[in-house]
């Protein structure tokens, strides 16, 4: 009989992520990049839900920013979803999903997910306290500096007020 039906597909999919997300982080495998991109939605969903709403503007930027950072279709993009909404509800810190990132991404791509993060913020056009103090506490966690992670706020910034 298969794990799957054994114990059920929900539980085979939670199952199999733990397993993911708990394996060495050395070793350079498919494993490695779907925990990478798991921990990297994580982290989108968390700067999403920070100011208490998950609006369709803000599902909207973090379905075309995994599409557009991992080369997925927008159906692949809505499972990783899913499995990250499912991986997030376990997880009682942030360090494990920022280390996952840190060890997969040079410095300009974790500045390219931090920029994705900024344009998830200002989806609704504001940045709530709570969100302003999660983008800084994730800059630190990924190593990015005070001036990177201003630099790319107000490119963000820059590119909703010029209509982009």
């Amino acid at each position: 009989m298969s794990p799957l039906k054994e114990i059920g597909p929900e539980r085979f999919m939670l199952s199999t992520l733990r397993q993911l997300l708990a394996a060495p982080v050395a070793e350079l495998s498919a494993d490695q990049t779907e925990r990478f991109h798991v921990a990297t939605c994580v982290l989108a969903l968390e700067i999403a839900y920070t100011d208490g709403e998950f609006s369709p503007e803000e599902r909207e930027h973090i379905v075309s920013g995994v599409c557009k950072h991992f080369e997925l279709s927008a159906g692949e993009a809505e499972d990783l979803i899913q499995a990250s909404v499912a991986v997030k509800s376990k997880a009682v810190d942030l360090w494990k999903f920022t280390n996952h990132v840190n060890n997969a991404c040079s410095p300009s791509e974790k500045a390219a997910i931090v920029e994705t993060l900024w344009r998830i913020i200002y989806a609704d056009g504001t940045l709530d306290a709570h969100e302003d103090h999660l983008i800084h506490k994730l800059g630190r966690l990924l190593n990015i500096d005070h001036p990177t992670l201003i630099r790319l706020k107000l490119r963000v910034l820059g590119e909703i007020r010029a209509g982009n």
